[in-house]
């Protein structure tokens, strides 16, 4: 407690409650790029370890949120429906994170940010790039296996689900329920990982339980507006925030 009282007369911490605020607005409206907008502005005002810790502890409860806003039944229904891409995705977290001091991250990040950014950017002029739906399995088994190899060195798991539930044409109920869904159990992991490392402890853990407040805050204002967005709107925005996505991969990786 001694700790959160003295972070609360730091005028970094406000700033990082703000930050939080709004990423979590955009998350409630998209249902995903939180954990991008909190690090990429994080980064620019705390030390990487505090601004990783962060945005850990508001991830994981606005994504529990998230997946159940349905119901628990609903978001274990999308667990089976998906469970291809969740079992590839976990999977491939775990075996690509042992080599995270080996390859290096800024060409992972490039490699993923340059055909994000391209894609949504065809979806955007019109193209139609969905894929069949006989090969809908194969592709839960690629994609998702793609989001986990990436994951594992980049922390970066989301953009390639978004592109699959794009691809398939999901109805935005279910699109921000899966995500919910995907991103919990992600940063689950994340979460259990950073508890075994040390960096989940002390400051740093009431840092990140402070942002809760402002991360659900922003959420429940921008499902709001969430509500009131018919698909085809809700579509755009998706294509919109992915491109910004794909653009800060490519801009992180450059920074590398």
């Amino acid at each position: 407690m001694e700790s959160l009282l003295h972070l609360t007369g730091d005028p970094a911490f406000w700033a990082a409650c703000a930050v939080t605020l709004f990423a979590g607005f955009v998350k409630g409206v998209a249902g995903f790029a939180m954990p991008l907008i909190m690090i990429s502005s994080f980064s620019a005002f705390l030390p990487p370890e505090q601004a990783l810790a962060g945005l850990i502890l508001p991830t994981l409860v606005t994504n529990v949120s998230q997946a159940t806003r349905q119901g628990v039944a609903a978001a274990w229904d999308s667990v089976l429906a998906y469970r291809r891409f969740l079992i590839a995705t976990l999977v491939m977290i775990v075996v690509s994170a042992q080599f995270v001091r080996v390859i290096p991250q800024a060409a992972f990040l490039m490699l993923l940010g340059l055909p994000i950014t391209a894609f949504a950017l065809a979806q955007i002029s019109g193209r139609k790039l969905a894929l069949r739906l006989e090969h809908r399995d194969r592709a839960e088994w690629i994609m998702g296996g793609i989001g986990g190899l990436y994951g594992g060195v980049s922390g970066v798991w989301g953009p390639p689900l978004i592109v699959y539930l794009l691809s398939i044409g999901a109805e935005k109920v279910e699109t921000v329920r899966v995500q919910g869904v995907v991103f919990f159990l992600g940063a689950l992991v994340l979460f259990g990982a950073h508890l075994q490392t040390g960096l989940m402890a002390g400051p740093n853990l009431w840092f990140s339980a402070a942002l809760v407040l402002p991360a659900m805050a922003g959420q429940v204002f921008g499902q709001r507006v969430q509500d009131r967005m018919d698909q085809a709107r809700f579509r755009r925005w998706t294509q919109g925030l992915l491109v910004l996505t794909g653009v800060n991969l490519v801009w992180r990786a450059l920074m590398l």
